[in-house]
């Protein structure tokens, strides 16, 4: 394993955990209030009282699962293999921190660990 690996790792780690928080922090501030509010008025249809807690935790997936393929392109794809999955992510992980600086004007920590990690990616498929 060289640095390129343990950058990869890294990236996968902070979005990872940037996703856990992220799924916390939108179930506790946004789904249950909206659930009791929304959701328990008759009018409200059925399909959205099931799919806006899952669109609302969209995110979280993808930056879940995009940090565990980057842990795992680290330690068992090809270097061919890395590239596309690096690029991928970074473009997951970038938007994610584009949006959240733009939707906190800046003042929220999320774009900063985000960032990072895109900066991870971008190193660990930086020539050798």
């Amino acid at each position: 394993m060289d640095w390129h690996d343990a950058a990869l790792i890294l990236a996968g780690v902070i979005g990872g955990c940037v996703a856990v928080v992220h799924g916390v922090l939108v179930q506790r501030l946004m789904v249950r209030p909206l659930a009791k509010v929304t959701f328990s008025d008759r009018r409200t249809a059925a399909i959205i009282k099931r799919l806006a807690p899952m669109l609302l935790h969209f995110s979280t997936i993808c930056w879940f699962l995009g940090g565990l393929v980057l842990i795992a392109a680290a330690i068992w794809f090809e270097p061919q293999a890395r590239l596309p999955t690096a690029l991928f992510v970074g473009c997951l992980f970038l938007c994610g921190a584009v949006g959240n600086f733009w939707g906190t004007r800046g003042r929220h920590p999320g774009w900063i660990l985000m960032t990072a990690a895109v900066m991870l990616i971008a190193a660990s498929v930086w020539p050798k």
